[in-house]
């Protein structure tokens, strides 16, 4: 629903004469989170959880004769692997959820919109 205002017409600074168009419509308002942040959330106490893991054991093979013998960099390196991707991944998931739970609490709402433009004569 567009209509012209029936006002005189405003001139711009240049002398040059305007036109307003007004524009009604109606948009739906709601919260969303933010993906990165929860995310990087994820991922941060992934890591975190990697550091308790790592220092969590004494890292000793049960027979060292048979297994080979991993350093406490290589193990918070792959427990940073695994945990950093499920960790993101969870905060992804709950980003998710808390999205479809504020979807519900959406309202539709009128706007109004003005647009002023040089008229061609």
């Amino acid at each position: 629903m567009s209509n012209t205002d029936d006002f005189p017409r405003p001139e711009g600074d240049s002398g040059e004469p305007l036109e307003t168009d007004v524009t009604d419509d109606v948009v739906t308002v709601r919260r969303a989170p933010r993906y990165g942040r929860f995310i990087t959330l994820g991922a941060v106490v992934g890591a975190v959880v990697a550091l308790i893991l790592t220092f969590a054991f004494s890292g000793e093979p049960a027979q060292p004769e048979l297994e080979p013998g991993f350093d406490k960099g290589q193990v918070f390196g792959f427990l940073l692997l695994l945990c950093g991707v499920i960790g993101a991944t969870l905060g992804a998931v709950v980003a998710l959820i808390i999205d479809r739970a504020s979807a519900r609490r959406s309202r539709a709402v009128e706007v109004v919109h003005e647009s002023t433009h040089r008229v061609d004569e």
